[in-house]
C-alpha cells in the first residue's frame, strides 16, 4: 500500500513512518519543514521512500496521485500553536484538511485517517463517567474547534469510494527523534530531573487522558488496513482506560521515577476548563489488532532515561527545539517565517551567486 503521510517530521511522524514502513508499505512523506531542524542526533528519524516538502495549504492534485490512503497529521499541532494566529487556524486546520479530502476523494484514495483530539470533549459537565464517542464535543480552544469542525465536514465527504476515520487521540507522551517538552507528561518529568521539582502550572485537579506516540502509530496503521465498514466516517477515541489521569496523579507518578523530587501546585494558570475522562474501548474492540502497550508509568522511564542519556538541562528543555510554540517564534524572528505562518525563502548571502 502506498501511503502519505502528512507532518511526517513533526512530533509523532517518525512512529507513524515507522510503523508502516515496518508493515511493508511504500510511505510518502509530507511536510512544510517547520521543525526540520529539531531532530535528536542521537536517534535518527525513519526516512520515509518518498519526500514532498510543501505547506499544507498548497497541496496539489499531483501530490494525492496513486495513493491507497492518507494520514493527516499536519496542522497547528496544539492549544497555544492555535492562538498563536487565530485567523490563520481555521485555514491550515480545517480549510487545508478538507482541500487535501477533496483531492484525495477526486484522485480516487479510498482511505484518510484524521488525527483528532480527545480535546474536543473540552470541558465535559461530569467526570465520573468517561465519555464515548458519543459524548456532546465543548471544545474550549481555536485547535479543538478546528478538530471538531474537520471532523464534521469530513464525514460529509464520505460515500461509497471515499472512507474518512476520525481518531481522537489522548495526550501524546513519549520519547521521539523529534521531541517535545510542551506535552504534560514529557514536561513533567523534565522539569523532575533536571530541577528535582514537579511544577504542576494548574491546580492538579484537571483529568487527562494519555497515550504513547507508539500507540498512537499502531492506531493509524490499524484505521488505514481495516474493512471499510469498520472505520467509515466513524470516530474512535485512542488510549487506554489506565492513563486516564489527574494532573495531580501523573506528578505523583513522575515523582515516583525521580525518587526526591518535590512536587510544586503553583495553581498559576488557575483551574484549566480543559478536563475529561474517555473511554477507549470501541478502538480496542473494533480496530483489529489494535492493542495499546504504553502505560504512563512505562512513559515515565522511557523520558527519564532519553532526558538523562542526553544531560539536558533545564535551560535546554525549555528551549525552542523542543517547545513548538517557542520554535514558531524563534523561526519568525529569524525572518523564515511570516506573519501568515508560511516559511519564507532563505535570503541570498551577500556575493552569492543568484
Amino acid at each position: 500500500m502506498r501511503v502519505l503521510v502528512t507532518g511526517y517530521l513533526g512530533y509523532v511522524g517518525p512512529a507513524v513512518v515507522a510503523a508502516f514502513q515496518n508493515a511493508g508499505h511504500h510511505v510518502i512523506g509530507f511536510d512544510n519543514g517547520y521543525f526540520e531542524d529539531c531532530v535528536d542526533p542521537l536517534e535518527p528519524q525513519p526516512v520515509p521512500d518518498g519526500d514532498i516538502r510543501r505547506d499544507v495549504r498548497d497541496v496539489g492534485p499531483g501530490d494525492v496521485t496513486d495513493v491507497d490512503a492518507i494520514v493527516h497529521l499536519a496542522g497547528l499541532s496544539n492549544d497555544p500553536l492555535g492562538e498563536l494566529a487565530p485567523a490563520l487556524t481555521p485555514d491550515i486546520n480545517h480549510a487545508a484538511t478538507l482541500r487535501l479530502a477533496a483531492l484525495a476523494k477526486a484522485a480516487g484514495c479510498p482511505r484518510f485517517v484524521f488525527a483528532s483530539s480527545c480535546s474536543l470533549y473540552g470541558a465535559a459537565a461530569d467526570c465520573a463517567s468517561p465519555l464515548e464517542e458519543t459524548a456532546p464535543l465543548r471544545p474550549v480552544s481555536a485547535y479543538a474547534q478546528s478538530k471538531a469542525a474537520c471532523e464534521r465536514d469530513l464525514g460529509a465527504l464520505a460515500d461509497d469510494r471515499f472512507s474518512p476515520v476520525f481518531l481522537r487521540f489522548a495526550t501524546a507522551f513519549g520519547a521521539s527523534p523529534r521531541m517535545r517538552f510542551d506535552l504534560v507528561l514529557n514536561n513533567l518529568v523534565a522539569w523532575a530531573r533536571t530541577t528535582g521539582e514537579i511544577r504542576v502550572l494548574s491546580d492538579g485537579t484537571p483529568w487527562r487522558p494519555l497515550v504513547h506516540i507508539k500507540d498512537m502509530a499502531q492506531a493509524m496503521l490499524r484505521a488505514a488496513t481495516a474493512p471499510r465498514d469498520i472505520v467509515h466516517a466513524r470516530p474512535f477515541n485512542i488510549g487506554r482506560d489506565d492513563n486516564n489521569l489527574t494532573v495531580a496523579d501523573l506528578a505523583r507518578l513522575v515523582q515516583n521515577q525521580v525518587p526526591g523530587t518535590h512536587i510544586a501546585i503553583t495553581g498559576e494558570n488557575g483551574s484549566d476548563p480543559r478536563s475529561y475522562r474517555v473511554d477507549f474501548r470501541r478502538a480496542h474492540r473494533e480496530l483489529p489488532d489494535f492493542r495499546p502497550e504504553w502505560t504512563v508509568e512505562m512513559g515515565c522511564e522511557e523520558v527519564d532515561r532519553w532526558i538523562r542519556a542526553r544531560e539536558l538541562t533545564a535551560d535546554d528543555f525549555q528551549s525552542h527545539r523542543f517547545i513548538r510554540l517557542k520554535h514558531l517564534q524563534f523561526l519568525q524572528e529569524q525572518g523564515r517565517v511570516g506573519a501568515d505562518l508560511r516559511l519564507c525563502a532563505a535570503p541570498a548571502l551577500a556575493g552569492a551567486p543568484r
